[in-house]
Parts: C-alpha cells; sequence; structure tokens
C-alpha cells in the first residue's frame, strides 16, 4: 500500500517511518523542504518517496499522491508562539483536508491527545478542534488519542529526566499532583500503525494509555527509582503558571514557549477513557517504570531515532531558517582558520561530526557554557539541548545552540547556523578540503551584523574568538579516539 506520512521529519514520524516499511508499505513523506530530509541508512530505502508541502501556504499539486491508500496526520505546533498555534493548526488541517481529498485515500490517521475534561488548555483544545476539522471531510478519520508519550528524545521524557538527574530536592507547583496516564513510544506506534486500513476503526476516536495512571511526581518518583536515585520533591499551591514555566524553562532543556504550554496542559487530567482498541489490536501495554528502562536502553547504546528537539515546528509560519543555508560573504565578519592535517582524515571528519553535546567543542567549554547560561537568561535555547546522536547529524538537528543547516559527510562540509541569542546572524562552518596534494581543515565563523550594537558585539568578542576558534581547530586536527 501507498502511505501519505506527513510530519515525517519530526519524533514520532521519524520512528513510524521504519515500521512502516518493515510491514512493506509504499512510503511518501511529507516535507516542508526535501533538503532537510535525512540522506543515509534507512532514508535511501527504495520504497521511500519525498513529497514537498507547506500546509500553511498554498497547496500543492496533489499528481505525485494520487494513488496513495491512506495518510497520517502528525503535524504540531507545541513551541510556536503562545496563543498562535491555534489558528495555525486550524489552517493547517484544513489545507491538508483540500489536498487529500484530491486522492484516492481510504482514511486519514490523527494522532491527538486525550480531551476528556470540560476545561481544556489551548493545546489539548486545539487538538480537538484539528480532530473536528480532519473529520469534516468525506475521507473517514480514525483518531488516537495519547497523553504523555515516555521515549527516548520525546518531550516529556527528557524533562522528567532533566529535572530527576539535576535536582535531588524539588520544590514543584501544585500541578505535579495532575493524573496522568503515561504510554511508550512502542505502544504509540503499535497502535498508529495497527489501525492502518482497518475498517472497523473508520469513523473512530481511541483513547491510548499505558497500565499505570499516575501523578507528575509520582512519574518523577518512579523514573529516579529506575536510575537508583533518590529524589525528595514537596508541592507549594504559591507558583503561578507564569513562575512554573520558568522553572521549567531554566531546569530543563525546554524553550520558554513550549514550558508555558506544557505547564498550562499539565493542569488537565489526560487520563484514557477505554482500552477497547488495546484489546482489539492484540496489543501488550508497558508499564511506566519499563517504558524508562527501554528509552535508557536506547540512549546507552546512542541509538536514539528522534529527539522533540530537532523538530522544526511544522506548522510554525516562519520556516525561514533553511534560507540561511548559502553563507553570506559581504558586510559580515569572519574568523577563517586553515590548519594542516597530519594524520588520518577519517578521524578529523569523525571529530567534525561528533562536535558538541558530550563531547563539547574542544576547547574552553567552560566559556562555551557560560555563553550558554547568559543565553538562557536572554530568553534563548541555551546549552542544554545537546545532541540526538553522538556521531551521526542530519540536517535540522540541533547541535546545542546550533541549528544543522548543512550535514554533508561524503563533501566533508558540516555548516551550522546559530539560534543563540544575538544582535546579528552567525554560521560557523567546518570543511575538509584539498590543497596541492595536502589536507586541510577550513574553520570559518561568519557573522552578519545588524547595526551598530552588533558591530560592538562582535568586536567585544574578538578577543575570545582568537583563543576560542584556533584553540577549537587545533584540537578537531589533533583529537584521536581513545
Amino acid at each position: 500500500m501507498k502511505i501519505l506520512l506527513t510530519g515525517a521529519t519530526g519524533y514520532i514520524g521519524k520512528r513510524l517511518l521504519p515500521v512502516l516499511l518493515k510491514l512493506g508499505h509504499e512510503v511518501v513523506c511529507c516535507v516542508r523542504d526535501k533538503k532537510r530530509f535525512p540522506s543515509e541508512g534507512i532514508y535511501r530505502h527504495p520504497n521511500i518517496s519525498l513529497f514537498e508541502a507547506n500546509f500553511l501556504r498554498d497547496i500543492p499539486s496533489p499528481e505525485a499522491i494520487k494513488d496513495i491508500d491512506a495518510a497520517y496526520y502528525l503535524i504540531h505546533s507545541m513551541s510556536v508562539n503562545i496563543g498562535d498555534f491555534i489558528k495555525l493548526e486550524e489552517l493547517s488541517a484544513n489545507n491538508f483536508i483540500s489536498l487529500v481529498k484530491q486522492t484516492a485515500a481510504k482514511q486519514i490517521i490523527y494522532l491527538g491527545g486525550i480531551t476528556n475534561e470540560e476545561n481544556l488548555s489551548q493545546h489539548l483544545a486545539s487538538r480537538k478542534n484539528v480532530e473536528v476539522i480532519l473529520s469534516s471531510g468525506e475521507i473517514p478519520l480514525t483518531t488516537i488519542k495519547a497523553g504523555i508519550i515516555v521515549g527516548s528524545g520525546s518531550a516529556s521524557f527528557e524533562i522528567i529526566r532533566d529535572l530527576v538527574e539535576k535536582l535531588p530536592l524539588m520544590i514543584t507547583p501544585k500541578w505535579l499532583n495532575t493524573k496522568c496516564q503515561p504510554i511508550a513510544i512502542r505502544n504509540v506506534l503499535e497502535f498508529l500503525s495497527g489501525v492502518l486500513l482497518k475498517p472497523e476503526t473508520f469513523n473512530q476516536s481511541y483513547d491510548i494509555g499505558g497500565p499505570d495512571v499516575l501523578t507528575y511526581k509520582e512519574m518523577l518518583l518512579q523514573f529516579a527509582a529506575v536510575r537508583g536515585l533518590k529524589r525528595h520533591i514537596y508541592t507549594i499551591p504559591i507558583m503561578t503558571p507564569r513562575i512554573s514555566s520558568y522553572w521549567l524553562y531554566f531546569v530543563t532543556a525546554t524553550s520558554y514557549k513550549l514550558a508555558v504550554n506544557l505547564v498550562h496542559s499539565m493542569k488537565v487530567e489526560v487520563v484514557a477513557k477505554d482500552n477497547r482498541l488495546e484489546k482489539l489490536l492484540g496489543i501488550q501495554s508497558i508499564s511506566y517504570k519499563d517504558a524508562v528502562k527501554l528509552a535508557f536502553q536506547k540512549i546507552d547504546q546512542n541509538n536514539v531515532v528522534s529527539s522533540w528537539k530537532d523538530s522544526l515546528i511544522s506548522s510554525y509560519v516562519d520556516n525561514s531558517l533553511l534560507e540561511h543555508v548559502n553563507v553570506p560573504s559581504f558586510g559580515c565578519f569572519t574568523d577563517k582558520k586553515l590548519k594542516p592535517i597530519t594524520g588520518s582524515v577519517d578521524q578529523v571528519l569523525d571529530n567534525i561530526w561528533s562536535i558538541g553535546g558530550e563531547r563539547g567543542w574542544y576547547y574552553g567549554d567552560w566559556l562555551w557554557n557560560i555563553r550558554g547560561f547568559m543565553d538562557k537568561v536572554l530568553g534563548g535555547v541555551g546549552l542544554r539541548r545537546g545532541r540526538t546522536n553522538l556521531n551521526t547529524i542530519n540536517t535540522g538537528d540541533t547541535l546545542d545552540f546550533w541549528r544543522v543547516l548543512a550535514a554533508d559527510k561524503p563533501n566533508k562540509r558540516l555548516l551550522l547556523y546559530a539560534e543563540m541569542k544575538l544582535p546579528g546572524e552567525a554560521w560557523l562552518e567546518f570543511r575538509i578540503i584539498e590543497k596541492e596534494e595536502k589536507y586541510y581543515l577550513q574553520q570559518t565563523a561568519t557573522f552578519r551584523s545588524k547595526g551598530l550594537l552588533s558591530r560592538f558585539y562582535w568586536y567585544s568578542l574578538l578577543p575570545f574568538h582568537i583563543f576560542i576558534f584556533n584553540g577549537m581547530a587545533e584540537n578537531i586536527v589533533s583529537y584521536k579516539n581513545k
């Protein structure tokens, strides 16, 4: 069967793709920018094709997907500006329906959120509204609703991990006593693939959840128990949503916008009403503690398939980030280092591909950490996002407070774009070039200023750049894996 997969580069989409391929389906990956789609490993599978579409803009021609049998709608916008995502999600869903109704699709499968409470957060209300829009067309809709998804790289998992591993004692807001029903990512994928073109699931809506109904406090404590950590948590009623959002923002790797949306959603109970789909598909639900253990198996094996931090929000109206792939040369400040490679070129290339995260930046990591803290204080992303995989980089991935614009290993080029708070724009590029039968590392930092303040910023940091960028280039060339 031929399946249209929207959100193919998102957290769920990246994990559902190999499941569909294993089942023998032909998958059309719907992406906003084909250049961002990974080009190695499973992504070179012959049953994968690409379809470029931005559902916040003009609807593309459906000719390439006219013969699809079903479509997954996995587009989400929780990190978008507070309040904006409701209109954006509505527009995206309407445009998706307009496109898919021109195809032969017999089913739409939508992953939403559990919405059984009367008073919903804006985020959950938007998820419910999207379901209404998707069900308004003639194509049968199957809705699967989940709460907290537990898996390596998921937003909820990584936030809980940050809190538990960093804070032995937590003074927390009262919403930690809210009940939820977490579910393992493996079970979510079983449900999503299990309902595919099953007529009995057409025009049906299902809540899904694991076997445990827990408060967020209990989730934190059970997570700590799995990790062998002793933690003390006390809830107080005086933390406002704003203070709670700042608490999450500064302690974890989440953005402030996402923290606000999470706080408002965490005040609403997300408990599944029934498990009839579990029985219909014969799925064995995984406990919360076992889901955490499975997630850490993936982390320990350096086999994290996807992370919420890597997603360029699918319904974010500003898609300008990937337009920065061409580094400007006029009106810019540059710092270029050229270092001869006397050892293995492959080793140097591996060093480039391992930069950031646990490996660090090869020189002056304490200075990078200070810059990350300053960025967090100013409302930026900070340095704590790390990287999804220790030695694999794909275009579009996050790398601490950088975004990967180009990861071309065959041509020995890595291009990063700064997502930190800056009075301008910044790029950091690594290339291995050949000159006169010798190989060199060419490292280029580029800064495009925006006014007098940004010029002062560059010159004030120039002494640090001399040491940091030179030391970084030297160590990338000389570093050897133990």
